[in-house]
């Protein structure tokens, strides 16, 4: 299982508003590559990345093979009370990657 990267603040301001990075490591398999004996790779990919911030939904992001490997998704959350962010990648092959970050508000 992947673990995710994931920069967020631990502290910002009542109604700030703040940017969350991530990224997975993840081959990200078109299912379109031959390999060397010819044979297509099968696909692998992440589809779906979901964030929740505080329990309510913050982003939900259908992903494509045409995403890189390592996929990098930037975004911005706005904080108006301290509250745990979610973050749940799932994919092809039974892929699944969680993180979740204390985010306290001032």
């Amino acid at each position: 299982m992947a673990i995710p990267l994931v920069n967020a603040p631990a502290r910002v301001r009542r109604g700030e508003v703040f940017e969350v990075k991530t990224l997975v490591a993840h081959p990200m398999e078109t299912g379109f590559r031959p390999g060397m004996n010819g044979t297509l790779i099968p696909r692998d990919i992440v589809q779906r990345l979901r964030c929740r911030f505080a329990g309510a939904d913050v982003i939900d992001v259908a992903l494509s093979p045409a995403v890189a490997a390592n996929p990098y998704v930037a975004f911005h959350v706005r904080a108006e009370r301290s509250g745990t962010l979610e973050l749940t990648w799932t994919g092809d092959n039974g892929f699944s990657a969680s993180h979740s970050v204390a985010i306290a508000v001032e």
